[in-house]
């Protein structure tokens, strides 16, 4: 994707202090101090090493003015308390992977990359229980416990580069959430670095703490409160059997309602992923899945558990979608046939690269029996605009991920595209539903947050900030709408 450049000092739909950018004796200064503390070598603030940060795989831009890239809490601690003292922007960043520009410095200041912390500290097999450094990659964790029966459930499609401190920051979901919830439900303590730099464990080993849940809190609040420096996380066994099934359809509504009856039937399957037809040619043509090129909708469904209950729950899925007029139902025979299918599956967004330039992808929540209507609405708003669009999303849980396919290059288009990505918002609000299922806010979605809700919500929730970052020096410039938009959105 090709991206937009930001204003040097004026986030879009910022709510922050201006922060003005480093003059070249402050930054000089700044530098001096953070090379004493981590070495020359892990301070980049040279141009061309900058543009590496400028961007995460949203569609703006902005440059950091240092990037540094510490290897301890410790040296963590000492970078909070040099940029406080200097008055400098912090940005927490792990592997750029985010949909939402939560990484994209908007004022400059010290992005703190976290490549280096990518640990696994501590795995109590027992008490199920794993102890990681924010920049550890999703799937290495899961990969370092499968040898003994265990893996660490959150799977964003990104799982293969995305970092879980990342995952922590945006509370990430991914195709299993619908069985076993996002990143929070997931996550029991974390070692942070406050905005004195001073170094706090919140949560812990044990669940359900008495007191404020700090680390429910922490988890989804985008880099705004603290730095990530430690996570516990739970693991979990793997389970006796899984199933995956490919159901294809003749339309995008028999799909839909066969997501709602499965859901009213009382089961809760681990995923329902879909995708349509746009998607299902370009996957196919990229990865080989065995998809239909004809299909105008499939579902990727998932059972797992104990074998008696994974056949019975496989055997009523087939019957539903039977029900619902799927052309064919085929479950995978064995795991190679498995993973191709999920392979597919999670390289949908680099796959849309064989059909279009770019692509701005959307990350709304609507309810599961509003799916047929959202979706032809979906297309409607883009075909409006002149813009081709593709659906793969989380069916189960109603997380919508249109993409909308553009050329930057052409005059006029960005702008038609973020148009349609907030109308597009507006529907899911409209219905009852969220802006934002996985993806988070950051600086796409500030302006949208009055959609779902009101100042009242929007001031405590910044007065919370306020509280962990009265100097706002975590990740300025994200999560709230600019003064004065909030009723001009609402209005839309």
């Amino acid at each position: 994707m090709s991206i937009t450049e930001l204003p040097a000092t004026t986030a879009r739909g910022s709510v922050a202090p201006p922060f003005e950018r480093l003059s070249e004796e402050r930054k000089a200064s700044v530098v001096r101090e953070l090379s004493a503390l981590l070495g020359e070598r892990y301070v980049l603030h040279d141009p061309y090493d900058l543009m590496l940060y400028e961007y995460d795989a949203s569609i703006d831009r902005s440059r950091p003015d240092i990037v540094v890239l510490p290897s301890s809490t410790e040296e963590v601690a000492g970078i909070v308390k040099i940029a406080a003292r200097h008055r400098v922007p912090v940005v927490p960043r792990g592997a750029g992977t985010g949909l939402s520009g939560g990484a994209i410095p908007l004022y400059g200041g010290i992005v703190i990359a976290f490549a280096r912390m990518n640990r696994i500290l501590e795995v109590d097999y027992e008490n199920m229980r794993a102890v990681v450094q924010p920049g550890l990659v999703n799937l290495h964790l899961s990969n370092a416990l499968n040898p003994r029966g265990f893996y660490y459930v959150p799977d964003p499609s990104s799982q293969r580069s995305c970092t879980i401190g990342g995952n922590v920051g945006e509370n990430a979901g991914g195709p299993h959430t619908l069985l076993y919830g996002v990143t929070t439900n997931h996550v029991l303590g974390l070692e942070i670095v406050t905005s004195n730099g001073e170094v706090v464990e919140v949560g812990g080993w044990t669940p359900d703490r008495p007191g404020y849940d700090l680390t429910g809190l922490i988890t989804g609040s985008e880099g705004t409160l603290c730095v990530v420096t430690k996570i516990v996380t739970r693991i979990v066994h793997l389970p006796e059997e899984v199933k995956t099934m490919l159901a294809v359809f003749n339309s995008m509504d028999d799909a839909s309602n066969t997501v709602s009856e499965i859901i009213a039937s009382g089961m809760i399957p681990a995923a329902i992923e879909m995708m349509d037809q746009m998607i299902l040619q370009a996957v196919e043509a990229d990865m080989h899945a065995g998809y239909p090129l004809d299909a105008a909708a499939v579902l990727l469904l998932e059972a797992e558990g104990l074998r008696e209950e994974v056949k019975d729950q496989t055997e009523r899925i087939v019957a539903i979608c039977q029900h619902n007029h799927a052309r064919s139902v085929r479950i995978a025979a064995n795991e190679t046939e498995r993973q191709l299918l999920w392979a597919g599956r999670k390289n949908a967004f680099g796959a849309v690269g064989r059909i279009s330039p770019e692509f701005y992808v959307q990350d709304g929540v609507v309810p599961r029996t509003k799916l047929p209507y959202v979706l032809r609405r979906v297309s409607e708003i883009c075909a409006r605009y002149g813009l081709r669009v593709g659906n793969v999303f989380h069916a189960g849980d109603g997380n919508l991920h249109p993409l909308i396919l553009f050329d930057s290059q052409v005059p006029g288009e960005v702008e038609r595209v973020r148009q349609a990505g907030h109308e597009i918002l507006a529907v899911c609000a409209e219905v009852g539903g969220s802006i934002t299922g996985e993806h988070g806010v950051g600086v796409e979605k500030q302006e949208e947050m009055a959609l779902i809700f009101s100042p009242v919500d929007l001031r405590v929730m910044q007065q919370v900030r306020e509280a962990w970052n009265p100097e706002q020096l975590f990740n300025p410039g994200k999560l709230f709408p600019r003064p004065g938009r909030c009723a001009e959105v609402k209005q839309l």
